[in-house]
């Protein structure tokens, strides 16, 4: 995940031109995001940053994302998928580990944000949808690995890749909330022997 050693340059406020344009203006804002996240010390943002780093209105953002929590979202959900975008090894453990590393660390790096979008998903309608949005694409990128792992017989046919989902993902959930304990790589790869039982 990229790090900013301090605030993000505002670049030039883009004009409005229509949908190819628009295109363009929804991944300066993800980018924007996505740099205010990797700040060290995790401080907190807002929408009025996020539109003067990505050059654009907040009605902009507004536009694509019913509220902050969703532009952040969608934002770490991307940078994890980038900082994974490799072809499958061919092992399930291998893979697993790679996938939760990524996944843990951009997790760590954004605990605060995932505490106050869970949080704000209880209550919130629209915040919950795209809490529901965000879990059930990082949900189906570890059921890939799981599935792929499974045709080539490293898991039983029989095994709940969904059981298998929810308790990856419980661990990482678990200890974002409560924060009894840290998310690391050796964790990545402890729990990926458990689950490839190698």
């Amino acid at each position: 995940m990229p790090t900013h050693p301090g605030p993000v340059p505002a670049v030039p406020r883009r004009p409005h031109t229509g949908r190819r344009r628009n295109q363009a203006a929804r991944q300066a804002v993800l980018a924007a995001a996505a740099g205010l996240l990797g700040r060290p010390g995790g401080e907190a943002t807002s929408i009025e940053e996020i539109a003067q780093a990505a050059g654009v209105s907040k009605h902009t953002i507004y536009r694509w994302w019913p509220s902050k929590g969703a532009v952040l979202l969608e934002a770490m959900a991307e940078q994890a998928r980038q900082e994974d975008d490799r072809p499958l090894t061919g092992s399930l453990r291998a893979d697993l580990e790679r996938f939760l590393t990524a996944t843990f660390r951009a997790a760590a790096r954004s605990a605060p944000l995932l505490r106050s979008a869970m949080g704000e998903a209880q209550r919130d309608p629209k915040a919950a949808e795209g809490m529901r949005q965000f879990t059930a694409a990082r949900r189906a990128e570890l059921r890939h690995l799981l599935t792929a792992g499974q045709s080539r017989g490293e898991l039983p046919g029989n095994a709940d890749l969904d059981l298998l989902v929810d308790q990856i993902y419980g661990l990482l959930w678990y200890r974002t909330l409560v924060g009894h304990a840290s998310l690391t790589a050796d964790t990545a790869a402890q729990l990926s022997r458990t689950v490839a039982g190698t």
